[in-house]
C-alpha cells in the first residue's frame, strides 16, 4: 500500500528574530552583550529565527500548542476534516514536561479532533522522522487511514540568560580561547522554536499534488559513539552519562543539568562521516546514484557543515550539485525534530515541485549519532 503526503502545514511563533535582536529576547549574561555570539553566528549562517517568547524573555506558547496550531492549519480549509484523523504521531525533544507525553498533551489542545490514537516518539533530531515513520508504517500495514505527524521545538526557554548565569565565569577564556565560549554557547545561538504538521493518506489528492513516502530509513551508531549532545544529565570524566535522577537537588542547579549542551570535539570528528557512511549503503542497496536526486534536503545545524556533507555525498553518492538542494536554517534557525518538516513544507508550497521529481531527506541527530533517510516522490 502505498503513503502519500497530502498536505503539511507549520506554525512559527511571533515575528522573526534578527541576529541583532537575539537578546533582547534571551537576555544579557552578567548584564553583557555576549562575546561568542558573532563567532557562532558567522559559522551558522542563520540570520533569522523564532522565539516563543517575548522581549524580555517571556514565554508565548508551550511546546504543544504550537504543535496544536500547526494541525490545526492543516484543516483551515476544511475543519470538519480533522474528526477524521485516526492516528496522531508527534515527535519532539523538547516536551513541555516528562509526563504527560507530548503528544496526549498536544491532543489536548485539539478536543474538536476527538479521541485518537497518540504516540510520542524521543530523541532529538531524528524524533521527527521517527514520528513519520510510525504514521507511514500505520497506514501502510492498513491500520489506519489518515494519520498527522509532526515535528515541533520550544528550546528558547532553555536558552534564556538566566540558564547560563551560574556558568558564565566560565567564559572568561574566551579572550585566549574563542573555541571555549564556541563550546559553552554553541547551542544558545543556534536553536528556535516552531512546529510543523504532516497529513497523511493511503490515497492521493484528487487534485493538486501529493508527495508518496518511498521509504524511509534509519541508523543509530550509539553501540560505537559516546554521547556528543544531551539535557537532564551530566557527562563523567569516562565518557558515560549520568541522569538527573542521580544527582542531588543543590547538583541540578549548580551543575546546570537541565542545560543543553554538546560535546563540539565529538561532533566536528562524527557527524558527517558517519552519515556519509549509511547514505553509501543505502544507494547500493536501493541502487540509486545521485543522478536520481531531484531535490536534497540536508538538515544541517550550521552552515559550518554545507560544504562537508557535500564532499561526503560526493565521495558515497556521486555528487548532489548545489542547485538541487533546499536548506531553510538561515531564515527559521535550527528547529530540531522540526526541521526537515519545515524544509517539506515551504517547498511542497513554493511551486518549485514537478510530477515525478524524488527528494531525498537527511536528518542526522548528533545526540549519539543517529540518522533518518527518507525518499519521497513527487506526484
Amino acid at each position: 500500500m502505498s503513503v502519500y503526503i497530502t498536505n503539511t502545514s507549520k506554525f512559527l511563533p511571533n515575528q522573526p528574530v534578527p541576529n541583532d535582536e537575539m537578546e533582547e529576547y534571551l537576555g544579557y549574561i552578567n548584564g553583557k552583550p555576549s562575546k561568542s555570539k558573532s563567532i557562532v553566528l558567522r559559522n551558522n549562517g542563520i540570520t533569522n529565527r523564532y522565539y516563543a517568547l517575548t522581549k524580555g524573555g517571556k514565554p508565548t506558547h508551550t511546546n504543544a500548542q504550537m504543535t496544536a496550531e500547526a494541525v490545526r492549519e492543516l484543516f483551515k480549509n476544511d475543519p470538519e476534516k480533522i474528526t477524521k484523523v485516526e492516528l496522531l504521531s508527534c515527535g519532539t525533544s523538547s516536551p513541555d514536561q516528562m509526563m504527560p507525553s507530548h503528544g496526549v498533551m498536544t491532543h489536548g489542545w485539539l478536543p474538536e479532533m476527538g479521541p485518537v490514537e497518540v504516540v510520542s516518539p524521543s530523541g532529538v533530531c531524528c524524533a521527527g522522522m521517527h514520528s513519520l515513520k510510525f504514521a507511514y508504517l500505520a497506514i501502510k500495514a492498513g491500520e489506519v487511514k489518515s494519520a498527522i505527524a509532526t515535528g515541533s521545538e520550544r528550546f528558547s526557554g532553555l536558552l534564556v540568560s538566566d540558564v547560563f548565569e551560574e556558568e558564565a565565569h566560565k567564559l572568561i577564556e574566551l579572550n585566549a580561547n574563542p573555541f571555549i565560549s564556541f563550546q559553552k554557547e554553541f547551542l544558545r545561538w543556534m536553536l528556535s522554536d516552531g512546529a510543523s504538521a504532516f497529513q497523511l493518506s493511503d490515497e492521493p489528492n484528487k487534485e493538486g499534488l501529493s508527495l508518496r513516502i518511498d521509504w524511509i530509513e534509519g541508523v543509530s551508531y550509539a553501540n560505537e559513539m559516546e554521547t556528543c549532545m544531551y539535557m537532564g544529565g551530566d557527562k563523567l570524566p569516562d565518557g558515560t552519562l549520568k541522569g538527573f535522577m542521580d544527582y542531588t537537588p543543590e547538583e541540578i542547579m549548580t551543575k546546570s543539568i537541565f542545560s543543553v549542551k554538546q560535546d563540539i570535539n565529538i561532533l566536528s570528528d562524527n557527524i558527517v562521516p558517519l552519515g556519509g557512511k549509511k547514505i553509501k549503503e543505502i544507494f547500493d542497496k536501493k541502487g540509486l546514484t545521485a543522478k536520481d536526486i531531484d531535490h536534497f534536503l540536508p538538515h544541517i545545524s550550521s552552515n559550518f557543515f554545507r560544504s562537508k556533507i557535500y564532499d561526503l555525498v560526493e565521495i558515497y553518492g556521486g555528487g548532489i550539485p548545489y542547485e538541487k538542494w533546499f536548506i531553510n536554517l538561515y531564515t527559521v534557525g535550527n528547529v530540531g525534530a522540526a526541521s526537515i518538516y519545515l524544509m517539506i513544507d515551504e517547498l511542497f508550497h513554493s511551486g518549485r515541485l514537478k510530477k515525478g521529481e524524488k527528494i531525498l531527506c537527511l536528518v542526522p541527530e548528533s545526540s549519539r549519532f543517529s540518522y533518518m533517510y527518507a525518499m519521497i516522490t513527487v506526484c
